[in-house]
């Protein structure tokens, strides 16, 4: 069965967009390959995650540049799902992710919006039990 695979985030800086990741958010890298001339091929995704991982991409001309941290005009456009929101809300915080609201609860589960280091919006979400 098919199955989204990579879903590509624009970035200013490969090593920066890394270390948000990997040692704010928890992500874990998973592959980092030089393609010369200043590309790279970085991946990240969730510990453990087989699918649906993040190709990190460095804007490459004033188009790209453009859309750094706006790549969805400004909605919540990521979803990261969790087992256990208080335990990750609160890694997370510690690390220093700018969260821009307080964790509500919906009658799907908890929420709350966080924003990566360019702004872009994420939900960090744990769904109720069906």
């Amino acid at each position: 069965m098919p199955h989204i695979g990579l879903v590509s985030l624009v970035v200013a800086d490969y090593d920066d967009a890394i270390d948000f990741y990997v040692n704010k958010v928890g992500f874990e890298l998973i592959e980092d390959t030089d393609l010369g001339d200043g590309k790279r091929w970085v991946i990240v995704g969730p510990r453990g995650a087989r699918e649906s991982r993040l190709l990190l991409a460095q804007a490459s001309g004033e188009t790209q540049t453009a859309a750094i941290g706006n790549q969805t005009g400004g909605r919540v456009g990521f979803f990261l799902n969790t087992d256990d929101f208080a335990r990750d809300h609160a890694l997370m915080k510690k690390a220093g992710v700018q969260f821009l609201e307080e964790p509500r609860y919906e009658p799907y589960g908890t929420v709350a919006v966080f924003a990566d280091l360019y702004g872009n919006k994420w939900d960090l979400l744990e769904l109720k039990a069906s």
